[in-house]
C-alpha cells in the first residue's frame, strides 16, 4: 500500500509482493528490484526486520538442473516438430506465425500464460496438493525456454500466475517424483473443462497448422513421418536441455510407447480448433492438394490404376458435390458441417468407382480379366486394355512384402531411448549402471555374430509404391486403356455393368458406435476387402473407416434409388 510508484512498463500503479519479497505489476506482471520492508515483532518487540530473498523458485537446482514447467516441455517439443516439419518442406511461416500463435492461444485459453489469474485458482490447486500458501503471492516469471518464434525479441513464457504459484510452494515435495516443477500437480489436476495437453495433441497442432495454410501434407503422411522417424515424436524428450531433467511422473507425460493413432489425432485437432474459438479455415478449392481430385490423382498412382480412372473419379466428385469449397473447408463449432479426412475421402472414391466399373464381387472382375486378356494376345496394336487380374497379382506381390517389412520393423522397434530414464534420484546410479551394462552386451553379441549397424533411413517420399511405365515386365498399369469395359451412350462413356450392390442399404445412426456400417471381412467380396486392405496399408488407418466413406459415398450417389421401393432387383446387398 506504500508502494506508489508507477510501473516502468505500463505506468500502472497496482502492486504486489512475490514470495521472496520483490514488487511486481498485477497489470503487466513486471518484477521490480525494490523488496517490501517486513516488520516481525513476533520473537523481538520493537525490532524492524527487512527480507531480502530471492525467493522460493530457484533457477539453478543443486543437481545443475533448471526449474521448468510442463508446458515448457512441450513448446520445446513444438518447436522442434515444426523445425522437421520445415526441413521436409513445409513453409516457414508454419513455425513462427501460425503454430505460434496457435500455442499462444491454447496457453491463454487453458489459462497457463498471457492471462491474469483468475479468482480462487491457487486455492484450489494447492487443495488437491494438501498444502496452503498466501493467495497474492507469485514467483518470478520462468526462463528457460524461448517462444516458438526465433524473430521476436519478447522474451520468455509468461507462465500462469496461479498455476506458477501453487506449484513453487510444493516444488520440493514434487521433485522427488518429478523433474518438472508441476509434473504431479499437472496429472493430479481436474481439467475437464480444458484440453490437458498430451504428446498426441502436439501432432494434433502439427495438423491444423498444416491445414490452415493448406500444405501439401496429409494427416496419413504426418503420421507415416512420425513412425518413420522424420519428426521428433518418439522419445523426443531426448532433445530437452540439459538443464531439463526428466524423471519420475514426467515420463507418463512425455514418454510415448504406442504408435500414433489417427483418429485420437484427428479428434483431438477438431477438439483444439474448436476451444481456441477459430474461424472458418481458409478454403479448399479445387487447385489445392487436399482436393479430392487432386488426392484422388495421387492414390491412383500409387495403386497402380489406370490413369483414364481419373476422370470417373472426377464424375464422382461433382455428382455429389464434395468437391465443394463448403464442403471441404472445416469451420470449427460448425455442428451442421460434415468433418471430412481428406484423405480418406480420396481412397473411398476410388472403391466406389471400382465398384463402379468392375463390381468387385468375386465374379464380374475375373470375366473382364479374362477378356481383357484374350484381347491382348489377339490384338497388339493400340495399348493394352487392363487385366484385373493381373494386376491383382502385381499389387498383392508388392504389398505383402511392404506389409511383411513394415511388421518386421514394428516388431524390432526398440522403445527404450538412447537417454537412459529414472523414476528417482535415488535410482540413478543403478539405471545408468544397467544402461552402460546393457549397450556393452548389444556390442558384443553384435561383433559374435558379424550383425551391420542398420542403413540410413532414405529421405522421405509422398509415395510408398511407385510404378515406372519404363519397366519391361508390365508391371505397370498407368497407361492401360478400360476400353474392354465401357459402352458408349448418348455421346458419354458408361459402364457396360449396369448393376452395382451397396456395403450397406441404412446407415448406423448411434453416436456411441461412432461407425456409420459395421465392416467384417467375411461379410464381403475378397476382391473388395483386397481394395480395401490396399488403401489401408497406403494410409495406415483401419479397413472399417475407409468402408465407413465408401458406405456416405454409396448413399448420396443413390440416394433417389434409395428413397423410393425399387420396382426391380438392382442388386442391393446388406
Amino acid at each position: 500500500r506504500d508502494f506508489n510508484e508507477r510501473c516502468a512498463q505500463c505506468s500502472e500503479v497496482n502492486w504486489g509482493v512475490t514470495d521472496g519479497g520483490r514488487f511486481y505489476c498485477r497489470s503487466c506482471h513486471n518484477v521490480t528490484e525494490r523488496t517490501r520492508e517486513v516488520v516481525n515483532t513476533d520473537f523481538i518487540s520493537n525490532a524492524r526486520v527487512q527480507t531480502i530473498s530471492k525467493g522460493v523458485r530457484k533457477q539453478e537446482k543443486s543437481d545443475g538442473g533448471c526449474e521448468w514447467y510442463v508446458c515448457e516441455g512441450f513448446q520445446l517439443v513444438l518447436k522442434k516438430q515444426a523445425e522437421a516439419l520445415e526441413v521436409l518442406g513445409v513453409c516457414p511461416q508454419m513455425k513462427d506465425e501460425i503454430l505460434c500463435n496457435f500455442w499462444r492461444r491454447y496457453l491463454q485459453k487453458s489459462k497457463q500464460a498471457y492471462c491474469n489469474r483468475p479468482a480462487g485458482e491457487t486455492v484450489k490447486a494447492l487443495s488437491v496438493c494438501d498444502s496452503s500458501t498466501d493467495v497474492d503471492s507469485e514467483p518470478e516469471r520462468p526462463s528457460l525456454l524461448h517462444l516458438l518464434s526465433l524473430s521476436e525479441s519478447e522474451g520468455d513464457l509468461q507462465t500462469d500466475c496461479s498455476f506458477a504459484s501453487s506449484t513453487s510452494h510444493v516444488s520440493e515435495s514434487t521433485s522427488v517424483c518429478s523433474g518438472s516443477v508441476d509434473g504431479s500437480l499437472y496429472l493430479m489436476k481436474n481439467q475437464k473443462e480444458k484440453l490437458r495437453m498430451t504428446m498426441p495433441m502436439t501432432l494434433s497442432f502439427c495438423y491444423m497448422a498444416l491445414l490452415w495454410l493448406r500444405e501439401p501434407m496429409t494427416l496419413s503422411d504426418l503420421l507415416r513421418f512420425v513412425v518413420e522417424g522424420h519428426i521428433p515424436y518418439l522419445n523426443v524428450f531426448q532433445h530437452f536441455p540439459e538443464k531439463m531433467k526428466l524423471c519420475g511422473l514426467d515420463l507418463k507425460i512425455f514418454c510415448v510407447e504406442s504408435w500414433p493413432v489417427y483418429e485420437e489425432v484427428y479428434s483431438k485437432m477438431l477438439e483444439l480448433a474448436v476451444f481456441l474459438d477459430l474461424p472458418r479455415f481458409p478454403d479448399i478449392t479445387d487447385s489445392c492438394f487436399l482436393h479430392p481430385d487432386i488426392l484422388c490423382m495421387k492414390y491412383l498412382m500409387e495403386a497402380n490404376l489406370p490413369d483414364e480412372l481419373h476422370n470417373w473419379t472426377c464424375r464422382v466428385v461433382k455428382k455429389i458435390c464434395i468437391g465443394e469449397a463448403d464442403f471441404l473447408t472445416l469451420v470449427p463449432g460448425n455442428k451442421s458441417t460434415r468433418k471430412v479426412k481428406y484423405d480418406v475421402l480420396a481412397a473411398a472414391v476410388i472403391v466406389v468407382v471400382l465398384k463402379l466399373l468392375f463390381l468387385l464381387d468375386d465374379h464380374y472382375e475375373w470375366l473382364l480379366s479374362d477378356f481383357a486378356e484374350e484381347r491382348n494376345k489377339n490384338n497388339k496394336e493400340g495399348g493394352p486394355y487392363f487385366e484385373f487380374k493381373k494386376w491383382y497379382k502385381v499389387i498383392k506381390c508388392s504389398l505383402d512384402v511392404e506389409q511383411k517389412k513394415l511388421d518386421e520393423e514394428r516388431a524390432k522397434y526398440l522403445w527404450r531411448c538412447e537417454k537412459p530414464l529414472f523414476y528417482s534420484a535415488k535410482k540413478k546410479s543403478k539405471v545408468l549402471k544397467r544402461r552402460q551394462m546393457v549397450v556393452n552386451l548389444q556390442n558384443q553379441f553384435g561383433k559374435l555374430s558379424g550383425s551391420l549397424r542398420p542403413a540410413e533411413k532414405p529421405n522421405p517420399s509422398s509415395f510408398q509404391l511407385s510404378w515406372s511405365e519404363e519397366n519391361t515386365d508390365g508391371s505397370c498399369f498407368h497407361g492401360h486403356s478400360l476400353k474392354g469395359i465401357l459402352q458408349e451412350k448418348c455421346g458419354l462413356l458408361t459402364a457396360m455393368n449396369p448393376d452395382y450392390w451397396l456395403c450397406t442399404v441404412k446407415l448406423c445412426t448411434e453416436k456411441l458406435c461412432g461407425h456409420l456400417a459395421h465392416y467384417r471381412e467375411v461379410d464381403f467380396p475378397q476382391s473388395y476387402h483386397f481394395v480395401l486392405r490396399l488403401f489401408s496399408f497406403l494410409l495406415r488407418i483401419q479397413p472399417s473407416y475407409i468402408h465407413d466413406e465408401v458406405c456416405a459415398i454409396e448413399h448420396k450417389l443413390f440416394n433417389k434409388k434409395l428413397c423410393k421401393k425399387p420396382k426391380y432387383n438392382i442388386g442391393l446387398r446388406k
